[in-house]
């Protein structure tokens, strides 16, 4: 079916009506003036003159095309049904200070803890292409990369700009969770799934870890936690006055037992992810649990189409200007 984008603009051609008639009540300004109005009548009954009186119509037909094109014109093949698992499931991602740390590794090269894992959780996504999947990041605070969605190339995109220093620092897992918790409460869906994903212990935040699990369990969402990162030390690159950049070890905390308890509350599971493989496998693991079966709709393959419009615009309007320079061409 086709529908507009902007509908709302197709209500200025309304005033192209409004337009020719104020041009013609007001005339276009005499080329030449003539002593007695009988002699322009003669020149009026030319056939070349009747035409040209449809030369002002032509930028009014240019502008409702132009207009057209501005309330973008749509094609979708419409609703379509897809068997999607009936899971609707929100990610977070910890995107503390922390996360820059180089003790996960690819091909041998160590890479950062928060690149590692949006390229495992970028897998994660591919393998689920029928569920409604949600992103948030968060440390001191969290902020909302992408609602439950359907299009998952736009979640993707979201996920390529998760990095550090986009938010405070800090570790608000409780505040975390509740933002997840809050998007997944009114959905319908059969199963209801938080991943979430730090390094750390909770150390901002308004809300409680344990009190948003307890939320989350009145509300029927699980909540399956990873836990990030080496246990002991980690390297770390950190600047120095000069702008140097330095590998130092810092301490590599998480706690496990919190996440634990969120986890076996809400009827979730909880991972220790010390390495790269690991890390693969906790999500690979994650995938596989509990997968139902719904019938959703969705809509798919929308084609633009205001180049339909705006290009026979652009070439109404040049063939007026073309015309009015040549065969229609107006003395001075």
């Amino acid at each position: 079916m086709i529908h507009f984008l902007y509908p709302e603009f197709l209500a200025l051609l309304l005033l192209l009506p409004i337009i020719a008639f104020w041009l013609g009540r007001k005339g276009r300004v005499a080329a030449v003036e003539y002593s007695s109005a009988a002699v322009a009548r003669e020149v009026a009954r030319e056939t070349r003159s009747r035409a040209g009186r449809l030369m002002v119509l032509l930028p009014l037909l240019a502008a409702a095309l132009f207009i057209v094109g501005l309330a973008r014109p749509q094609m979708s093949k419409g609703l379509t049904e897809v068997q999607a698992s009936g899971v609707d499931l929100m990610l977070a991602i910890d995107v503390s200070g922390s996360m820059q740390s180089l003790d996960y590794k690819v091909d041998g090269q160590p890479v950062s803890r928060v690149a590692t894992v949006k390229a495992a959780v970028a897998k994660f996504i591919e393998a689920r292409p029928d569920d409604r999947l949600g992103l948030i990041e968060f440390s001191a605070e969290p902020y909302l990369i992408s609602p439950l969605t359907l299009d998952h190339d736009w979640l993707s995109q979201g996920l390529e700009r998760v990095n550090t220093g986009t938010i405070d620092d800090g570790t608000a897992i409780g505040d975390a969770i509740a933002m997840c918790v809050n998007r997944l409460r009114d959905q319908p869906s059969k199963s209801k799934v938080i991943v979430l994903l730090t390094d750390g212990c909770n150390n901002m935040g308004k809300v409680p870890p344990l009190l948003a699990a307890q939320a989350a369990k009145a509300l029927g969402v699980k909540i399956y936690t990873i836990g990030a990162g080496v246990r002991g030390e980690a390297p770390f690159p950190q600047k120095d006055a000069f702008g140097q950049t330095h590998i130092v070890m810092v301490p590599s905390d998480v706690d496990e037992d919190t996440l634990s308890k969120i986890a076996q509350m809400t009827g979730g599971q909880f991972f220790r992810a010390t390495d790269t493989e690991k890390l693969n496998d906790t999500y690979a693991q994650i995938d596989r649990m509990e997968k139902t079966t719904r019938t959703i709709k969705r809509y798919e393959h929308v084609t633009e189409l205001f180049s339909w419009a705006v290009v026979p615009g652009l070439l109404v309007l040049g063939a007026g200007f073309w015309l009015e320079q040549t065969r229609f061409r107006r003395l001075p």
